[in-house]
């Protein structure tokens, strides 16, 4: 088991409920505040930190942002977009867009 700065399950990792992937990701940024980001500097601060994927699954940010190809990003929108193909393309997400209804 690895030892996360914080537990991925408590209240923490996901305010007192389970929150898996995008979620755990989105909940640290302020989209006011915190855009244009830079993607080096989020995984400074929180490249440690557990993100949850699936009842079973927990990898670190850090893990996720070896497939982020841009650097920067200047709104949400953008980031949850760069973290969808990261996480497809690292084949860490248990969604693909055919399981997506349409």
């Amino acid at each position: 088991m690895t030892d996360w700065p914080h537990d991925p399950d408590g209240e923490e990792g996901s305010e007192g409920m389970r929150k898996y992937g995008m979620a755990i990701l989105a909940k640290k940024l302020d989209e006011e505040e915190d855009f244009p980001l830079k993607a080096a500097d989020y995984v400074e601060n929180y490249g440690d930190h557990p993100v949850r994927l699936n009842y079973e699954t927990v990898v670190s940010v850090a893990d996720i942002f070896e497939y982020v190809d841009e650097d920067e990003f200047d709104e949400m929108v953008e980031f949850h977009k760069a973290m969808g193909r990261a996480m497809r393309r690292g084949g860490i997400w248990d969604v693909m867009p055919e399981d997506i209804p349409k």
